[in-house]
């Protein structure tokens, strides 16, 4: 081999190594930098966490929820949640020995003011000596409205979300059972939390997935007015098999010759089960996309994906599916969003959590559409059915005097022999500020009996 083919072939070498570092260097950037500066187990992130004094975090009105502390300039810092439950589902935890969860990890490097202007090896203010401070979070939550949810669900499990269906706006948002997020309770209780039955530690409002009942005809009755089927009229017995398959109403009710405002008022099954044949699979099928199922939402702590079957349905399938059962499955989160697009003109709103984060321009939580579920047209008679349903039908509970509020129940069965019990609505009807969606989890009752005064009094107070 000459001398010039062995100096090419060292220069293509050169280069493809040169190539390949660069190549690792912008996917280590882009892919895995945040990762690896956020997992716990990096010991440069411990000794920075020891020397920064982490943000606090605020609701929307300034009042504090999460601040550190500690009683030396040496001394290790501590982690206080003053209100200990009532944020464990939002904010989450921060501790040395299990690490962090929800808003403490997603937001954990804003907190810590890590960014590539100043990187994790700047321990301390070189000029004073003095413990370096972390950014403060702005959540969307307000303070009094979550505390109201946290007292409302008791012992109850289940889920509250309260949201500004205008902007999207996460106005409360409480998941039962819950636990106390403070290190040294949190350390004692550790193994009783994670082997108890209750699953504590299960953010039900964004991960807990359920069936959404008869919550779901409000969407269903918006698909059929979109698709020429707004007139339809159902000649209920109170019973009708569809496929092979008996489907009943609530106690086997008969309710006649009805419409499909009626229907939704009464909650009749018969009549959707009918109406989610008459819409087929195809037009069921482009409403779940519509409405974002199988989809990731993109939110500031993890959101699991609300689950329409991915194969085609049949006829008993398309009817169960039309009042919310089968195998449709719901996060609360993703059904307060449902119940905003109807109160927003059928647009779906992004949801937000954190407001601003102080020192970082451009993190500021704004308003963003999502999706076009239905026209505001049919938005608007959608709304005019779910006044009904509160004024005369299953969601009398959730009736405010002086305000008129658009609601749905739900009694949703699953596989325990206790039914969930759910409600969904907004106030004030003719310009929506609040919505709201309630589930009560193997409840037992029906949505109008237990779910609906729960949203009642989340809505009064936000009205407020």
């Amino acid at each position: 081999m000459n001398t010039n083919k062995r100096i090419i072939l060292s220069l293509i070498a050169i280069s493809v190594l040169f190539f390949s570092l660069i190549a690792y260097l912008t996917y280590f950037e882009i892919f895995t930098k945040d990762q690896i500066v956020s997992n716990s187990y990096n010991q440069r992130l411990s000794e920075y966490e020891d020397a920064v004094l982490r943000g606090n975090i605020y609701d929307r009105n300034g009042t504090i929820i999460a601040y550190s502390e500690r009683e030396g300039e040496e001394a290790e810092q501590k982690r206080i949640y003053p209100y200990e439950n009532t944020y464990s589902h939002i904010i989450g935890y921060s501790s040395k020995t299990y690490g962090k969860a929800l808003l403490e990890a997603s937001y954990n490097k804003y907190l810590l003011n890590i960014n590539e202007l100043r990187p994790v090896i700047d321990l301390k203010n070189q000029i004073t000596g003095q413990t370096s401070k972390g950014n403060n979070l702005y959540l969307t939550i307000d303070h009094e409205l979550q505390s109201l949810g946290q007292e409302l669900l008791g012992e109850n499990k289940g889920a509250i979300v309260v949201m500004n269906p205008k902007t999207g706006e996460i106005l409360a948002m409480v998941s039962k059972p819950d636990y106390n997020p403070n290190s040294a309770t949190l350390e004692k209780n550790w193994t009783s939390i994670v082997e108890s039955e209750n699953t504590p530690l299960l953010p039900r409002a964004t991960q807990g997935l359920y069936p959404p009942g008869s919550t779901f005809k409000t969407v269903v009755a918006s698909a059929a007015i979109e698709n020429g089927l707004g007139d339809t009229t159902f000649e209920d017995k109170g019973v009708t098999t569809i496929g092979g398959k008996e489907i009943k109403n609530y106690g086997a009710k008969a309710y006649g010759n009805i419409n499909l405002e009626e229907a939704l008022t009464y909650s009749s099954n018969v009549a959707f089960a009918e109406l989610g044949v008459a819409l087929g699979d195809g037009d069921l099928r482009r409403l779940s996309e519509k409405l974002l199922f199988n989809q990731s939402i993109d939110f500031e702590i993890s959101l699991k994906k609300s689950y329409f079957p991915s194969k085609k349905l049949n006829k008993s399938e398309q009817a169960v599916t039309a009042y919310g059962q089968g195998e449709l499955l719901v996060t609360p989160l993703h059904m307060a969003m449902m119940v905003s697009t109807i109160a927003n003109d059928g647009i779906m709103m992004k949801p937000i959590l954190v407001k601003n984060i102080t020192g970082f321009t451009g993190t500021e939580g704004k308003p963003q559409e999502l999706s076009t579920v239905m026209s505001a047209k049919t938005a608007n008679e959608v709304t005019s059915m779910m006044e009904s349903v509160v004024n005369k039908g299953t969601g009398k509970n959730a009736a405010i005097s002086g305000v008129q509020v658009a609601g749905k129940t739900g009694t949703a069965e699953n596989n325990t022999d206790k039914s969930h019990a759910w409600f969904i609505g907004f106030a004030p009807a003719d310009d929506p500020q609040i919505a709201v969606a309630v589930i009560l989890e193997n409840s037992g009752s029906t949505g109008g009996e237990s779910a609906a005064p729960l949203a009642r009094w989340m809505m009064q107070q936000a009205l407020k």
